[in-house]
């Protein structure tokens, strides 16, 4: 089967409408459901530790939280290589090699969790390669901007991206779900205590099969990426398209994406744990798990939502209105001592403030993806390109937000510090955004 399409060209109107428009979305319907995946098994490892020690695990908070952080660490560095696989091995290569690269960390981290004398490090090895699942984002995103006319990336962005980051609630809501049923191996039995009475009680539950019901679905989908996918005929080589880093809006870009996608994979990354260690103390039967999906649920449909919005508005002035929505959010967190609490009175008020920290993320995370393809309408390539190393840096926000929280919290006993820090940085990304992109006479309005 050929790989590579003879031409592309969807900005002409009769070749979209004969040729192109049904290859692109054919395409983008199956890479949505792969990246759906990816998220999925990227963030499984941050459903999962949460049941470890009631399990038998020995490991302490901190080192609760390393694991959280590290398939962040692992996303992020190898975005940075997926940024420039598309120009050189092609979509239908690249994307089908990614997602049967996943089983690695679905069955490894199975088996691990299956034995509570399993050493950290093991755990520590599988956590980074669960970042596997963030990595190929840097691919499946530049791929899809090139699929699509201009007048339609906003909107495909949005849906790929948004869809895509659904799989984080999938991690999230299905592991409690799925550790209840018996795929493979013997169960386990988790200590936990009875809301009502007080008393410790003990269940069995299959927590390996958190992570390794992905698989056959991995298997399935890596099938239909090579049988259906094919590859634009748009080359480059890795040192041609270093070029993207001699334009200072690469960095500006890339800090305003930092401010709403490292948000919101930090945050999905950081919240259970967050949530458990935070408020734990006041009702030792609390179960994030149960609340912990909805942040990454709400940021994903904005998500999806303010792509149609972004195509119309522009995205410029939304990533302005995400700015100021998340400093509001942070205010609130820190005005009414929601991440230094005295009691599960106030655990409603935080709960709700950190579901709009998610909203203003999916807004901005819309948005930017359709500025970036505007500011950098010159070269469709270079587009494609800061899309993916944006994306890249994005990426570090599990292992930033995790691993700075689980510093606060261990010297201070809570995260009003990491707060702080976070309220200085979207002043900081906000004020780049509208001072370049969004007010009156900028460089590049988009």
């Amino acid at each position: 089967m050929a790989t590579w399409l003879k031409e592309w060209n969807p900005e002409d109107n009769n070749f979209w409408e004969s040729t192109g428009k049904k290859i692109a979305w054919r395409t983008l319907s199956i890479t949505t459901i792969a990246l759906t995946l990816s998220f999925a098994t990227w963030f499984m490892m941050s459903a999962i530790v949460t049941r470890l020690p009631g399990v038998g695990f020995q490991f302490t908070d901190n080192q609760l939280f390393w694991l959280a952080a590290l398939p962040g660490l692992a996303a992020g560095t190898l975005r940075i290589v997926h940024t420039f696989l598309i120009p050189i091995y092609g979509t239908r290569h690249t994307i089908t090699i990614a997602t049967l690269i996943k089983l690695i960390p679905v069955i490894g981290i199975g088996l691990a969790v299956m034995n509570p004398g399993t050493p950290f490090w093991i755990f520590v090895v599988l956590a980074l390669t669960a970042g596997f699942g963030g990595g190929d984002f840097s691919s499946f995103m530049p791929s899809t901007n090139m699929f699509f006319p201009a007048r339609l990336k906003g909107t495909a962005l949005g849906i790929q991206a948004g869809l895509g980051n659904f799989g984080v609630s999938i991690a999230q809501f299905m592991t409690p779900i799925m550790i209840g049923v018996a795929l493979y191996g013997a169960p386990q039995l988790f200590k936990s205590v009875d809301k009502v009475t007080g008393e410790s009680i003990t269940k069995e539950i299959y927590l390996q099969s958190g992570a390794m019901w992905y698989a056959p679905l991995l298997i399935i989908i890596a099938i239909i990426s090579w049988k259906y996918l094919k590859s634009i005929p748009i080359k480059a080589s890795f040192k041609e398209q270093l070029d993207i880093f001699r334009d200072k809006h690469t960095w500006y870009c890339t800090i305003t994406y930092f401010m709403t996608f490292g948000t919101f994979a930090g945050l999905s990354a950081a919240f259970p744990l967050l949530m458990k260690v935070l408020y734990g103390n006041f009702d030792p039967s609390l179960d994030p798990l149960k609340y912990a999906f909805y942040g990454p649920l709400i940021g994903s449909a904005s998500r999806i939502l303010f792509g149609f919005v972004a195509d119309r508005t522009g995205g410029a002035v939304l990533t302005t209105i995400t700015g100021i929505g998340l400093l509001a959010s942070v205010a609130v967190m820190l005005s009414f001592g929601l991440v230094n609490p005295t009691g599960m009175e106030q655990f409603p008020m935080f709960v709700g403030t950190m579901m709009a920290l998610f909203f203003f993320t999916g807004i901005g995370n819309a948005s930017t993806f359709r500025q970036f393809p505007i500011i950098f309408k010159h070269n469709p390539r270079q587009a494609a390109g800061v899309i993916g190393w944006t994306a890249a840096i994005a990426a570090y926000g599990p292992f930033i937000f995790s691993l700075s929280l689980g510093a606060f919290i261990g010297s201070t006993g809570n995260a009003e510090g990491f707060f702080w820090i976070l309220g200085v940085f979207l002043v900081i990304a906000t004020l780049i955004n509208w001072y370049f992109y969004d007010r009156k006479g900028s460089e590049r309005p988009s």
